[in-house]
């Protein structure tokens, strides 16, 4: 057994940022959130009950626990109003105070560490059944070269949906340092598009039966000696059988613009 080690290279990792943020509206269709500033995570719940006995502590269990959050950001996606309680009259009239819809949310944080820095490695947060309410905004006069930008500012609470296996959540995390390279790719395509298909959030069930099944594709081998396929030199001869006497294929096939020859040595069971 290896004696503990602190600080080793490569391994003094830190959290840092939020990116990539992504909303994702009643139809779960993805909409780029620009201007995104922080992610404050406060989850609710979790504390532990005590209950005494004569004076001694006789049981002890911890609260069912929900995720939550307050969002800060610069502007917001067009497409937020309905949850924020804003609704659209007509001719860039809006009403709001009306009522929120619920929404879905997902945000990128970055892993670093010694050696590669930021480029290390991330985390994507995937956030259901979100429901926002609105915090104080400050309206201040323009002072000269001293003016900031207003900050939006939004509490996030969630409605933990039943998992088959797992306690109730909304709240899921992708690490990258964990997950198959083709697997990150597939559902970073679902997220984010992918040309062809616009962004959406997937339903729970079928974000975790992709991650659960998972199969990674076979490995892909060079042929021996440079075979047929690859413009290199004729591979060996391959025997084959069908029964009777064995069947005889010279492989000289060529790709390189050369014709493909077959050696007539051809045997099934009979005469040449």
């Amino acid at each position: 057994m290896p004696r503990l080690e602190w600080s080793a290279v490569g391994e003094r990792f830190y959290e840092i940022g939020v990116d990539r943020g992504v909303l994702y509206t009643i139809d779960d269709r993805g909409v780029a959130w620009n201007g995104l500033v922080s992610v404050k995570e406060a989850p609710a719940g979790g504390e532990v009950k005590e209950f005494y006995v004569d004076g001694v502590k006789y049981l002890a269990f911890v609260s069912n626990e929900e995720y939550a959050a307050t969002i800060e950001a610069y502007t917001y996606p067009e497409e937020f109003g309905v949850h924020d309680g804003t609704v659209a009259v007509k001719n860039g009239l809006f009403a709001t105070q009306q009522a929120r819809r619920s929404f879905g949310f997902s945000y990128r944080t970055k892993i670093g560490n010694d050696v590669n820095g930021l480029d290390h490695a991330y985390k994507i947060h995937l956030v259901y059944n979100a429901l926002a309410t609105p915090t104080a905004i400050d309206r201040n006069t323009m002072s000269g070269d001293t003016n900031d930008a207003g900050l939006f500012s939004w509490q996030i609470t969630t409605k933990s949906p039943v998992i088959t296996g797992f306690k109730p959540t909304a709240h899921f995390v992708i690490d990258s340092r964990e997950t198959p390279v083709g697997l990150l790719v597939d559902i970073e395509d679902l997220l984010y598009g992918d040309g062809d298909n616009a962004p959406r959030l997937p339903r729970i069930e079928e974000l975790v039966d992709m991650f659960t099944n998972y199969v990674p594709p076979p490995p892909v081998v060079d042929p021996p000696n440079g075979g047929a396929g690859d413009g290199g030199t004729p591979t060996d001869p391959v025997t084959m059988y069908d029964g009777g006497s064995p069947t005889v294929y010279s492989t000289n096939f060529f790709d390189g613009g050369s014709p493909t020859v077959f050696s007539p040595d051809i045997y099934d069971g009979g005469k040449p």
